[in-house]
């Protein structure tokens, strides 16, 4: 088994999860307000709960990695004011 191929494959998993999650929500539409961060981890299921060294606030690290990553891919944008991310 070839475990980082398994890992690049669930990353795309979790890319895509959260760009289809945004496709999906009126807020996160390009002429919208946004999300939050920590909402769209929440909401799209990635928050483990508070677990000992690891709070939920902690585990939101893959969420910005994805976040970043389909901003580098010119697909979604974050408002510097408000913070919130929507499409492009």
């Amino acid at each position: 088994m070839n475990y980082k191929e398994i890992g690049n494959y669930l990353r795309n998993c979790y890319k895509k999860l959260v760009y289809d999650f945004m496709k999906s929500k009126e807020i996160c539409q390009s002429y919208s307000d946004g999300m939050k961060q920590a909402d769209i981890f929440r909401d799209c299921g990635m928050d483990w709960g508070d677990k000992a060294n690891s709070t939920s606030s902690n585990q939101q690290y893959w969420t910005v990695a994805i976040l970043r990553e389909l901003e580098e891919e010119n697909i979604i944008q974050r408002d510097n004011d408000t913070k919130k991310w929507r499409l492009k």
